[in-house]
């Protein structure tokens, strides 16, 4: 499965959740229930990644956690904020350098209309 067809489970599931839970929870809510639906739909969910960070070729003692890899190959990084800042965006971007990984997806459930929530951050793809 490519990180499109990935993409297009993990936008179904979203929808999924956010329809049957609204919007204004905590993150860790929403996170555990895109796992939960996911995992149903038969896809490989790791929750809470550690992401080792590397500095001029020395392992940093800091790190960091992707809310969620699906497949090994795309990230879903979750908020519940009243705006998202131009920071959650560029985190998003790093995450994926850092990973090398291609496509992420940044989602605010923290929204009237959860369309308006969702969006896709490539790296290369």
């Amino acid at each position: 499965m490519d990180e499109n067809e990935i993409s297009f489970k993990i936008r179904g599931a979203i929808f999924k959740v956010y329809n049957n839970l609204g919007p204004g929870l905590l993150e860790s809510v929403y996170v555990a229930a895109i796992q939960f639906e996911l995992r149903k739909e038969g896809l490989k969910v790791n929750r809470e990644v550690p992401v080792p960070v590397y500095y001029e070729g020395e392992k940093l003692e800091v790190g960091f956690r992707l809310d969620l890899l699906i497949e090994d190959k795309v990230i879903i990084e979750v908020k519940s904020v009243e705006n998202l800042a131009e920071v959650h965006h560029k985190q998003t971007i790093t995450y994926l350098k850092l990973t090398k990984l291609k496509l992420a997806i940044l989602v605010n459930f923290n929204v009237e209309n959860i369309t308006s929530g969702i969006y896709r951050k490539v790296n290369g793809l």
